[in-house]
């Protein structure tokens, strides 16, 4: 599978544009990190981008990301990818047998985290976000309650990565990708305001 026919599938299973950017933030931090080890950026990418299109018609924790490994079986998705999906949440109880799989994990409560931090700054934008502003916001319980912590601390471990370092590196792959995931805002990117 390339990438147009994972766009394609993505778009097909998902209506809703806050999980389709939450898809696109994830492959981009994935691509991001498949770059830095040295792995296969497409697969890396393709893997981001598909691990939740399964969500939006199968919420339950009993079914996704499981119907959806039916889908991606039956298009001949490779095998690596299919896994990667399988193991991103513990719940699961795949387990995490290769960097991808890590790096999935890694990256995916961590981009939405970033990406409710992001939005609630007066720019509305990832580009004047820093790694310091959101682990500050990682002590407040009440913020973005629904993201677990303890899975971002957990995955930048099995990554290999400090914390602050992985923060950081996921911030930097969200501004690359900023206009497609609405994160622009009015932030200048070299750290002023656009607003009149």
């Amino acid at each position: 599978m390339d990438r147009a026919a994972a766009w394609d599938l993505l778009c097909q299973w998902t209506q809703g544009d806050s999980l389709r950017k939450h898809a696109l933030a994830v492959e981009a931090a994935m691509r991001a990190y498949a770059r830095r080890f040295g792995e296969d950026e497409e697969r890396w990418g393709i893997t981001g981008l598909l691990h939740d299109f399964d969500y939006e018609r199968y919420p339950s924790l009993d079914d996704h990301p499981f119907k959806g490994r039916e889908v991606l079986e039956g298009l001949g998705v490779h095998p690596t990818i299919i896994h990667a999906i399988q193991s991103h949440a513990d719940r699961t109880g795949v387990p995490r047998a290769s960097r991808m799989d890590e790096a999935l994990y890694a990256v995916d409560e961590l981009c939405g985290f970033i990406t409710a931090a992001a939005l609630i700054r007066p720019t509305k934008s990832v580009l004047d976000l820093e790694a310091s502003s959101v682990r500050r916001r990682m002590k407040d319980k009440a913020f973005a309650r629904n993201v677990k912590r303890e899975d971002i601390v957990a995955g930048a471990q099995e990554l290999g990565v400090p914390l602050d370092e992985h923060v950081a590196f996921v911030i930097a792959a969200m501004r690359d990708a900023a206009d497609a995931l609405g994160l622009r805002g009015t932030a200048d990117p070299d750290g002023g305001n656009l607003a009149p």
